[in-house]
């Protein structure tokens, strides 16, 4: 079997509300590469990678020079081809890799009419629990949805994803505000959901090594997870593990193998979070993984706001980790909408299902995708770094200009 074509298609889908981190905001939109990558058995592997626009899509083609005639089946072949590490210094390409490795796995589980995570060594569960990722929002311009800020309202919009959804874990995107806001609405979660809900808090590496300590000093009580890169730096991490009671987990930075190896010298983080665009690929995290079993270090599945094909690859790897004690992430709900035949994969009692069919085991909506394609062409891109309500702001760490919450009258809490 051999490579004769790859193709890409940049596609923008509407997200419920604009949601906001430290360093900015989704702008009421993901913005993703749609990959397809042709072979002369008529097989076709799907793929895709975050961002878009023609240089995201010439980034994709470019590796035709690299990949007609090459056999999709010698991965690693096309590992060293795409990503030699003695050449990534001036070419970083992780995340294209990974868009291309997702299309030849797809095409070696339909051609052998396995399943991805069969390739990987057989699934150890079928069903892969995630947790909420609660952002504070903007409120759609259209619809008037999001708009959650105080402690009250992430509360109710929690209760309301675990009403939909199931969600037995919630995670907090913090950062926004100040640190102590951050503390209030952990405390008012974990009043409302009670100790055998577990609990996580993100604020994207925004605070010093002494504001994190303080904040988990005063979180430690509750039923965490672990606390996610509150600072900056596998020095300032190490730094933070040593003097809190809260397991850390990073994705920031711990993102290749020899930060990997780096960490667990330090013993600088406790919970390892894979993600398998990030990473360069399923293959690419799955060896993390195993080197972070070896050690009996946990690991998570990271998210960065997938669409189907990418969320398939996540739920692939999940399904094979025997060291994943923690539900997974996923911005996915947050959509309202997918690019892949069915719509939106459900959640039930908080999980989704492995894919059932051949290779990554979803295929594009022809119609979804030319109307996303259509959609981006009209909206075009945004910048993630930046915060659209605040021009001229962008971060500095440790942050010092947070943003404000207005302050609003409570609502009025529903019984659950």
């Amino acid at each position: 079997m051999k490579i004769t074509d790859i193709k890409a298609t940049t596609v923008t889908v509407p997200i419920e509300a604009p949601i906001r981190h430290s360093n900015g905001a989704h702008w009421g939109r993901f913005v993703r590469t749609l990959v397809r990558v042709f072979t002369d058995e008529g097989i076709i592997g799907l793929g895709e990678m975050g961002g878009g626009g023609e240089s995201a899509e010439a980034a994709i083609t470019g590796m035709k020079a690299y990949l007609l005639g090459h056999d999709p089946f010698q991965l690693e072949a096309m590992r060293w081809k795409i990503m030699n590490p003695t050449a990534s210094l001036y070419n970083p390409r992780a995340m294209i890799h990974a868009a291309l490795e997702f299309a030849c796995l797809d095409i070696i589980g339909k051609a052998t009419g396995r399943r991805v995570c069969d390739l990987l060594g057989g699934a150890l569960r079928e069903e892969i629990p995630f947790a909420s990722y609660l952002f504070y929002r903007y409120p759609d311009p259209d619809t008037g949805t999001g708009g959650e800020e105080i402690p009250e309202e992430m509360v109710e919009h929690a209760l309301a994803l675990t009403k939909a959804h199931g969600f037995k874990t919630h995670k907090l995107k913090g950062g926004v505000f100040p640190a102590e806001h951050d503390v209030r609405v952990m405390h008012a979660l974990a009043e409302a959901f009670g100790p055998e809900v577990a609990l996580r808090l993100d604020p994207n590496a925004v605070w010093s090594v002494e504001e994190s300590v303080r904040v988990a000093r005063q979180i430690e009580h509750l039923h965490n997870d672990y606390l996610e890169d509150p600072t900056w730096g596998m020095s300032g991490m190490a730094r933070v593990r040593e003097k809190i009671n809260i397991p850390t987990a990073t994705n920031t930075v711990v993102v290749n193998f020899e930060h990997l190896a780096q960490c667990i010298q330090l013993r600088a983080v406790d919970v390892i979070l894979v993600d398998t665009q990030f990473w360069g690929g399923v293959r690419q995290a799955y060896k993390a993984a195993q080197v972070c079993d070896v050690f009996q270090w946990g690991v998570c599945i990271h998210s960065s706001g997938e669409l189907g094909i990418a969320l398939s690859t996540m739920l692939h790897l999940a399904a094979v980790l025997p060291n994943l004690p923690f539900a997974a992430d996923a911005h996915y709900h947050h959509l309202t909408d997918d690019v892949i035949k069915g719509g939106l994969m459900r959640y039930q009692n908080g999980c989704l299902p492995v894919p059932k069919g051949p290779g990554l085991g979803v295929e594009l909506d022809e119609d979804r995708v030319a109307r996303y394609a259509e959609l981006y062409r009209k909206l075009g891109g945004y910048q993630y770094d930046r915060d659209p309500k605040r021009p001229g702001w962008f971060v500095i760490l440790p942050a010092w200009d947070y943003a404000q919450p207005v302050k609003k009258k409570a609502p009025r809490r529903k019984k659950r």
